[in-house]
């Protein structure tokens, strides 16, 4: 049976300076998404990568010293070994200078334009040279640009447009009659009542004041502009091709399920994109995600304010795992999440250390201690046991049913319930007093059997958001099974098998202490 298709994509990354931890977040969200698709039976193609064109790349290149190709090379580089870093399993890491996308960017232009979408004209109003978007005196912010708050320049130059106008109200209709296009529900209102319903102006979408992008193939004086160029790369690397050739990848995962974005780039992949599909005729992606922030304490981060944290930094400090929970954990599914070490630390503390190692830890212990390791079969069952495991089982339909919707923070808060049942189930059990009395031998075999088993149920459920914890796990139970459709029973751990030894997961950290080492001190 052919499997389900499921196509995400993040953002591209703009390859003007190194990552912080709150644009690695949208990756590693992305990432936990596709691996529970790939866990749960589909046929999934992740794709990611980096955005390299336009004014600011070729001003901060010449500052550095470097042509812009050489200037994008090295931080490209620098981001794909953070995404790897971080242990994301994108399928293509796709990258806008690439001779086929730009190949295929001046082929769209061009189809626009001989179509009559795209037209030639004059562009004047205030520019923001970081966000590279022109803005009117209304749209302004205190007299700064509304996104960034930097200062805006009059400028004036002859520009293609594309008639944003003449699909409008098409776009609007869409918007209104699928109402699981734009999630959250608030992103979606935003749209319509903060940007179409007030009417929407044609796009600028060519440049004659940089060199730094890819020709309009019939006015080489023009470079096309960042919204055709950047948002294009979701149809070119799968093979989409202008006269309809298209690759069999194209054919087999277009339309995206989901496009997973930045709040604050909600309008370019929510009116622009959608436009540019209507306009090649295209199927709309099914979703676009706009996520919220990561702040840095209450602030967003930003090199201004000097309260930027990469990714690499925390990982070499916490390991991988801590810093993937904290990121998928702490972040709400429509209002911003915050970053503090001290957060970072009581994470890593209550709930990897205490509720998930503590208990993996101690229930390998006692295996070995009252069995040598052996796992026995469970021959002793009692109403508690019973009740245990259909909990554990349900935790499965929870998690799903939150996945479905993209609550991932909310999944992974289910998948820490069946490892704090399993605690309660100890407590409940007193596996300890059990081996106190030989008569009980089978009863305590049951117990550590229903243990072990809702351990590997944790695991497997585990895997796309700690792949490596969930991997550690495995090798503690000496079990190749970790197939999501083993949890719909309660019978996947091996009788007769062997446990290995027990290792710590998550040792617990000594804040203050940690603080210290770092250099920060506590609000």
């Amino acid at each position: 049976m052919e499997k389900e298709k499921y196509y995400i994509s993040t953002a591209i990354a703009y390859t003007s300076a190194k990552p912080h931890i709150g644009n690695t977040y949208e990756v590693v969200l992305a990432d936990a998404i596709a691996r529970y698709k790939r866990l749960t039976g589909y046929d999934v193609y992740f794709q990611t990568g980096t955005d390299e064109h336009g004014i600011k790349i070729e001003e901060k290149a010449t500052a550095a010293g470097q042509q812009p190709q050489e200037f994008v090379d090295d931080i490209a580089l620098e981001i794909r070994r953070i995404w790897d870093i971080m242990n994301t399993s994108y399928d293509k890491f796709i990258r806008t200078t690439n001779p086929v996308h730009e190949e295929k960017v001046a082929q769209i232009f061009e189809k626009l334009y001989e179509q009559g979408d795209i037209y030639k004209g004059e562009y004047t109003g205030l520019y923001c040279t970081p966000c590279e978007s022109f803005w009117t005196e209304s749209q302004l912010v205190d007299g700064k640009c509304p996104d960034c708050g930097r200062e805006v320049k009059p400028a004036s130059e002859e520009a293609y447009f594309l008639k944003i106008s003449k699909y409008s109200k098409r776009l609007e209709e869409y918007i209104e009659s699928h109402p699981e296009f734009i999630q959250p529900e608030s992103r979606k209102n935003e749209i319509v009542n903060n940007f179409i319903k007030p009417g929407l102006q044609d796009l600028c979408v060519s440049r004659t004041s940089f060199k730094w992008g890819i020709p309009v193939s019939f006015d080489r004086k023009h470079v096309i502009y960042v919204w055709i160029d950047a948002l294009s790369n979701y149809i070119t690397f799968l093979g989409y091709d202008i006269d309809g050739n298209h690759s069999e990848e194209f054919k087999k995962y277009w339309p995206a399920d989901v496009h997973l974005i930045g709040k604050d780039i909600l309008r370019f992949h929510t009116i622009y994109w959608p436009i540019i599909l209507m306009a090649l005729d295209l199927p709309m992606p099914k979703q676009i995600f706009g996520h919220p922030w990561l702040l840095s304490g209450t602030d967003k981060m930003s090199k201004s304010r000097g309260n930027i944290i990469y990714a690499d930094d925390l990982v070499n400090e916490f390991g991988v795992d801590s810093v993937r929970y904290y990121l998928i954990h702490e972040m709400p599914f429509a209002s911003d999440g915050v970053f503090t070490y001290d957060l970072l630390i009581e994470r890593i503390n209550s709930d990897l250390a205490n509720v998930l190692g503590n208990l993996v830890n101690r229930t390998i212990s006692m295996a070995h201690k009252y069995f040598d390791g052996v796992v026995l079969a469970p021959s002793d069952l009692e109403a508690l046991d019973l009740n245990f495991r259909n909990d554990i089982i349900s935790i499965n339909h929870k998690i799903e049913s939150k996945m479905k919707d993209l609550r991932v923070a909310d999944a992974i808060d289910e998948l820490l319930e069946l490892f704090r049942r399993s605690n309660k189930y100890i407590d409940e059990t007193t596996p300890w007093s059990l081996s106190k009395d030989e008569t009980k031998k089978d009863r305590l075999a049951t117990v550590l059997y229903n243990l072990l088993e809702a351990i590997r149920h944790g695991a497997v459920l585990l895997q796309p958001f700690l792949p490596e914890t969930a991997d550690k796990i495995f090798h503690q139970l000496n079990t190749e099974n970790r197939y999501y459709d083993s949890l719909n029973n309660f019978d996947g751990l091996d009788i007769g098998i062997t446990l290995n030894q027990p290792e710590v997961l998550f040792a617990r950290i000594d804040k203050a202490k940690k603080l210290e080492e770092l250099g920060i001190t506590e609000k």
